[in-house]
């Protein structure tokens, strides 16, 4: 994309997030593929898989939604059974009423469909703040016969949407922007490296793969459990009371 064609081209600093597991407490695809396909057991040996470098995330992620179209479950039916189960990150709303109040631009980057994150975001912030939020995401090609897949934005790449695609252009304007970028699991990993400041979700209990990856890689970034740890940071950058390098120079905790 061209420069004069981006959205956020005049932003001094942008916020781009992860949506599934991130700004929702739980992964909505892996809520369709745990209960409604073939189960968590066969989606963690395949999330395994994908950091072991033993299947791409593009193939492994195809295989786990293919599932739930296999067990006979229509698109329109997951969808209204994700939109019923599937919840906020409690600090989400907050911080982003704090971007839009100091003209910090939230794009939601994601590795999931857009018809299904339109659906859930709409009915956990309303339709109004949804409609403004940028949506960069997969698609989905639903057949005559009602069987579906997910159509990936870059099929030709390991991971089927390769989220750093969407910094680059961001990355080559001439003034360019501080660029945020929030996630926490696998889908994540081609944008890793791509943000400025890399914040990471981490919560007790869960398996946490981004953290591992970016552990194991030697990837700075700060951990959050909810997004009032993000507004704090990104509050502080953006005021000039802190820098990028001063974040990521304080303990993790």
């Amino acid at each position: 994309m061209a420069a004069q064609d981006l959205p956020h081209a005049d932003a001094r600093f942008i916020l781009m997030s992860d949506f599934d597991g991130t700004i929702t407490e739980r992964d909505s695809n892996d809520t369709a593929t745990d209960d409604l396909g073939f189960g968590v057991d066969r989606r963690r040996e395949l999330n395994v898989d994908i950091l072991n470098h033993n299947k791409t995330f593009r193939d492994a992620f195809a295989e786990m939604l293919e599932s739930v179209s296999k067990n006979g479950h229509s698109f329109e039916d997951v969808r209204q059974y994700l939109v019923k189960h599937i919840t906020l990150d409690a600090g989400f709303k907050t911080c982003y009423k704090w971007c839009e109040a100091h003209d910090v631009p939230v794009v939601i980057v994601s590795s999931g469909m857009k018809p299904i994150i339109e659906a859930i975001f709409a009915n956990l912030v309303g339709e109004q703040d949804a409609a403004k939020i940028d949506i960069i995401a997969n698609d989905v090609d639903i057949s005559d016969n009602g069987s579906w897949k997910i159509k990936f934005r870059h099929p030709e790449s390991g991971f089927g949407h390769d989220k750093s695609r969407a910094t680059a252009p961001y990355r080559d304007l001439a003034h360019r922007p501080t660029i945020f970028f929030c996630g926490d699991g696998v889908s994540d990993l081609s944008a890793a490296k791509a943000a400025d400041l890399l914040f990471v979700k981490v919560i007790p209990g869960h398996t946490n793969d981004l953290s591992v990856h970016c552990d194991r890689e030697n990837i700075p970034y700060i951990p959050f459990e909810t997004f009032d740890k993000v507004q704090e940071v990104i509050a502080r950058i953006v005021d000039g009371k802190s820098t990028v390098q001063d974040e990521l120079a304080q303990p993790k905790k």
